[in-house]
């Protein structure tokens, strides 16, 4: 994914950065700190190696998340919020979250069982 060139908005900039189904919940199961591409894989129901790989490899572009590559066999590669960008990033992502479960509890949506995102934020 790309960023134009021209914007009428800053928000229409983090809004390129951060849309579809993955990037912010991707960015959530990060904020604890650095994970394997497995662990992710298992932390985030239903989405596939291949879109995780993808969604990484634009959050490594925009500067929000990087990676630890370390020696050996087999290859182990550990993935984390940037510090700069990431982590505030992260704060938004945070508020944005707790108004999602807002919404659901005023309106009566059922969920089938807490999100691991939700899990693990009530755990904090």
């Amino acid at each position: 994914m790309n960023i134009r060139s021209d914007y009428t908005c800053p928000l229409e900039i983090v809004h390129d950065i951060i849309k579809g189904k993955w990037k912010t919940i991707i960015m959530f199961q990060l904020r604890k700190g650095n994970l394997t591409l497995s662990e992710l894989e298992h932390g985030i129901e239903g989405i596939t190696q291949k879109m995780l790989l993808q969604q990484l490899n634009e959050l490594q572009k925009f500067g929000l998340v990087s990676k630890n590559v370390f020696p050996g066999y087999p290859l182990h590669v550990e993935y984390f919020l940037t510090e700069r960008k990431g982590r505030r990033m992260l704060e938004a992502i945070q508020i944005m979250q707790e108004i999602g479960i807002e919404y659901m509890d005023e309106h009566g949506m059922a969920r089938k069982n807490k999100t691991h995102t939700e899990t693990r934020s009530s755990a904090e």
